[in-house]
């Protein structure tokens, strides 16, 4: 089976530890940042086949992030999931719009639940 990678951009220090932790013991291999600050070159280095968002980040928001990405040549056709506490149907509307492939407020989902998301996107 081919190594399966995934980037997480989450600022909440725990969070990013429990998902990494979960998705690292259903073998992905996972690169992170607290930030969205250089991504493209971040992507670059990890090459990921999909990335999990948060949309509330201390320098760049997901939203732009998700935009600086899909106009990338390189990464336009990365998976993205929104994975965030927003969960207005105005955000979940331009998340959509944007071109994430899934929006998950974190309230809702279980990290179970947030890797089924994964594989499924990936298989």
């Amino acid at each position: 089976m081919n190594e399966q990678k995934v980037f997480i951009i989450e600022d909440d220090d725990f969070l990013r530890s429990l998902v990494v932790t979960k998705l690292q013991k259903e073998n992905f291999t996972v690169g992170t940042s607290a930030d969205g600050a250089d991504i493209i070159s971040k992507l670059d280095d990890a090459q990921p086949q999909l990335l999990i968002l948060d949309l509330m980040l201390p320098q760049v928001s997901g939203f732009d992030i998700l935009k600086e990405i899909r106009e990338h040549d390189t990464w336009k056709n990365l998976h993205v999931i929104i994975f965030s506490n927003l969960g207005d149907e105005e955000d979940i509307q331009k998340g959509t719009e944007l071109g994430a492939d899934d929006y998950l407020v974190k309230a809702n989902f279980t990290l179970d639940e947030l890797v089924d998301k994964i594989k499924g996107i990936l298989a």
